[in-house]
């Protein structure tokens, strides 16, 4: 289900996303507030007891089906620039609404190109674009929902964006699945040196910038030209990585 191409959970995971409401099952998609909430549960789907994150009947998958696989997939990490300094300018109170916004439009764009959404945490939100569940242009649906990302946070508009947000995009082989006890808690993520480097380029990516490997831009099959070509020496890796850098016109 992870590498494969699956028509139908994709099917599902795009009704459930329509459904109104946030906070939603990671995986499913199943809202667990407002109108759709009512529908999942006559479908039996409420939140987890134990992983408030998860529905309970995928958490119960996921803490019984401990491991996972390797698999080609890309990831999308979107960070808030800035951030420390926005949260010491703004009280508590509006810098969490301006938070709480980013969420809220990170994951609406995530989950319209068929995303999983890992994690919503601090000032990022993390997307991992798996071929069972985005399809076989699962790089193109990567890059194409970082566009959208930073449309819908104000940079293409002539004010300017209201949020300053810069954002990684990676492709290579990971480890995704569940991780945790059987017992206890388990969480379904991905790990490994491509997920390091994905997120490595979202905190070297500028306000209103898209770095995108060179490796991900080729499988995307975007053709951007001229776009800007940058080398980056990240941290932890002694080879530098080549980056496309893409960005929206006002």
């Amino acid at each position: 289900m992870l590498a494969g191409d699956h028509p139908a959970e994709r099917r599902y995971r795009r009704i459930f996303g329509w459904l109104p409401s946030n906070p939603r099952c990671r995986w499913c998609n199943a809202p667990f507030q407002g109108p759709g909430a009512t529908i999942m549960h006559l479908m039996g789907k409420h939140p987890s007891n134990t992983n408030p994150n998860f529905c309970n009947i995928c958490d119960d998958f996921a803490r019984q089906n401990i491991g996972g696989a390797e698999v080609e997939l890309a990831m999308l990490f979107a960070d808030v620039r800035g951030s420390t300094t926005l949260a010491e300018q703004m009280d508590i109170t509006e810098f969490s609404q301006l938070i709480s916004r980013f969420y809220a439009v990170a994951t609406s764009v995530l989950i319209r190109h068929d995303a999983f959404i890992d994690k919503l945490v601090g000032d990022q939100a993390t997307g991992f674009f798996l071929p069972g569940i985005a399809g076989l242009d699962y790089n193109r649906q990567a890059v194409l929902a970082a566009q959208e990302l930073l449309q819908a946070t104000g940079y293409a508009d002539h004010a300017g964006p209201w949020v300053p947000v810069g954002i990684g995009v990676h492709t290579g082989t990971a480890f995704v699945g569940a991780v945790g006890a059987k017992d206890g808690i388990a969480d379904i993520t991905a790990l490994g040196d491509a997920v390091n480097i994905a997120a490595r380029l979202s905190s070297n990516a500028g306000p209103g910038e898209i770095l995108v490997s060179e490796e991900a831009y080729a499988a995307a099959g975007v053709d951007y030209e001229p776009v800007e070509q940058r080398s980056l020496s990240l941290k932890g890796r002694t080879q530098p990585v080549t980056v496309r850098v893409l960005r929206l016109s006002a």
